[in-house]
């Protein structure tokens, strides 16, 4: 597996938007020359929307707005979900078109040996979440293009958590036919998990995960 590394470390540019990451996934769908590849990144406070959700009844806006936080419609479907520093988010890249459950398989069980080799006990569920116990602590996307496939997940180290609250407004329905009293209940993050920094789980994911690196250029 190749690991994509930017130029100049802007893997740690966080005055990137969220949108300029989403941009080089598609980019990458259609132009790399190997099968398979990696992608960490992270980003500024930022909520991040299924391409078929419904803006104004999934995010907080007024809020967003009053606290700098970004809102972006990602091109893959599924939930809602608020990204910030504290977040390390994974692009997986690859040419296997034939077979979503088996992408899916193979992204999120990668994922999960990589978080058991820190001596992390994570599970996976039917949905593509990964759980620490019954909390959740990743979350994963897909989408089709026409030439590759691509799962995006968010990995939780830490948060703000307030503005995950405030920024995201899940219907009443929704949790409750969940089963879920509240967000909050709901989540967990490595950090309550792990001694180790958010640099030294990136490490640990990059080792993990892949064999070597491709340098982007500026261009």
């Amino acid at each position: 597996m190749h690991l994509i590394n930017f130029p100049n470390g802007e893997e740690y540019n966080l005055s990137r938007s969220l949108s300029f990451f989403l941009d080089v996934e598609q980019q990458l769908a259609r132009n790399m020359e190997m099968r398979d590849a990696i992608m960490l990144w992270r980003v500024k406070p930022t909520v991040i929307y299924g391409r078929n959700q419904d803006l104004a009844t999934e995010v907080n806006v007024d809020y967003c707005r009053e606290h700098g936080i970004d809102i972006v419609q990602r091109h893959s479907g599924g939930g809602c979900v608020y990204a910030d520093e504290g977040n390390i988010m994974i692009s997986y890249i690859t040419r296997d078109r034939d077979n979503v459950n088996a992408v899916f398989y193979r992204f999120i069980n990668m994922l999960m040996l990589a978080l058991r080799r820190m001596g992390i006990e994570a599970v996976s569920t039917t949905r593509n979440d990964i759980l620490i116990g019954d909390r959740k602590v990743s979350g994963s996307a897909y989408q089709l293009t026409p030439t590759a496939s691509i799962v995006h997940a968010t990995l939780l180290y830490t948060t703000n958590m307030e503005h995950m609250l405030q920024a995201i407004t899940p219907t009443q329905e929704k949790l409750q036919r969940k089963g879920i009293a509240s967000v909050r209940q709901r989540i967990t993050t490595l950090s309550e998990h792990t001694n180790l920094t958010i640099e030294e789980v990136w490490e640990q994911l990059t080792h993990t995960l892949t064999t070597d690196s491709i340098e982007l250029n500026p261009e």
